[in-house]
């Protein structure tokens, strides 16, 4: 079913990139509608946010909650709960494909559905998913109060989940594939003082230069299996719960070949205006090849490509 009403601008993506683009382009007064499976992406995950500017500290569901309302005032139709399926153009117009079959048409485009988590691709990953095995510290970390858990990724967000962890479990141990900790060396000294709660040993153990091997549990996780690289052994902790940190990846599976993709499976845009491969598409955020994934940058990045859009309407 292809609705009827053609839209000056479709938004895929309801995280910082894609709320600031809504923001940008209902203040230009175009007919614009925003699509996406939930709000705030990446920011959700992130507990406190110190480096954004004109507020000392922010946590990522208050951005995204002040950023949802701004895009409300204006009166943006925010669908939510919605998957994109695909995106083709015919003549001068896109038609933006829902799961489902329904079809929305649009004059411009723009891309903002940032990252999802990469996984580990082990076994117990998948069979234990929300039974001891957590994406999401901020949500689920009190569920582990007074439980031994684990962290798999010593990069920033790998360290931010210990340290939120450190308020709820007995011990918490950080894993990593790679002799250095790759996160932020102020983040590593904080959990290297956090002590235990009888204030006896550290509470936080780092784990390094190990490969995941299995996630173990009965009706939930109480085992993870590493290899220590150096010597080959295997190891085994007992834990009742497996925070999962190693990354993200570009959301761009859906696209297929529609615009042009670099060796990371993001998309690749004119850095000046966001425009992509197909003229009229447009990408921001953390799913473009833009060097820097800050969420300052997202947001000033949505703005960018709102505007871009604008500018093609005009010279059309």
């Amino acid at each position: 079913m292809t609705e009827e009403k053609t839209y000056d601008l479709v938004i895929i993506g309801g995280a910082s990139a894609g709320l600031v683009a809504g923001v940008y382009a209902a203040r230009k007064k175009m007919d614009v509608i925003i699509l996406t499976k939930d709000i705030g992406g990446q920011a959700l995950k992130t507990n406190i946010i110190e480096n954004f500017p004109g507020v000392d500290e922010i946590t990522g569901l208050e951005l995204s909650n002040n950023l949802k309302k701004q895009v409300e005032k204006y009166g943006v139709p925010l669908r939510e709960g919605v998957d994109v399926e695909k995106i083709k153009k015919q003549e001068e117009l896109f038609f933006v494909t829902l799961k489902g079959g329904e079809e929305i048409k649009s004059k411009t485009v723009i891309i903002a559905t940032g990252k999802v988590q990469r996984q580990l691709n082990v076994f117990g990953e998948k069979e234990f998913e929300n039974r001891g095995v957590v994406f999401c510290t901020i949500c689920d970390a009190p569920l582990f109060d007074g439980k031994d858990v684990a962290v798999v990724g010593g990069g920033n967000s790998g360290l931010e989940s210990a340290l939120d962890l450190t308020k709820y479990a007995k011990k918490v141990y950080v894993l990593d594939t790679e002799e250095k900790m790759r996160g932020d060396e102020i983040l590593i000294e904080k959990l290297k003082k956090i002590l235990s709660d009888d204030g006896e040993e550290n509470k936080v153990e780092f784990i390094k230069n190990v490969e995941i091997k299995e996630i173990k549990g009965d009706k939930f996780v109480n085992g993870l299996v590493y290899k220590d690289k150096k010597t080959n052994e295997e190891k085994e902790l007992a834990v009742g719960g497996v925070f999962i940190n190693i990354g993200w990846l570009p959301a761009t599976k859906f696209l297929g070949d529609f615009v042009e993709l670099n060796k990371w499976e993001e998309i690749v845009i004119n850095p000046v205006t966001t425009e992509t491969s197909v003229k009229g598409v447009f990408a921001a955020g953390d799913v473009s090849d833009v060097k820097y994934k800050q969420f300052v940058v997202a947001c000033a990045e949505g703005a960018k490509a709102a505007l871009s859009a604008y500018e093609y309407l005009n010279r059309k």
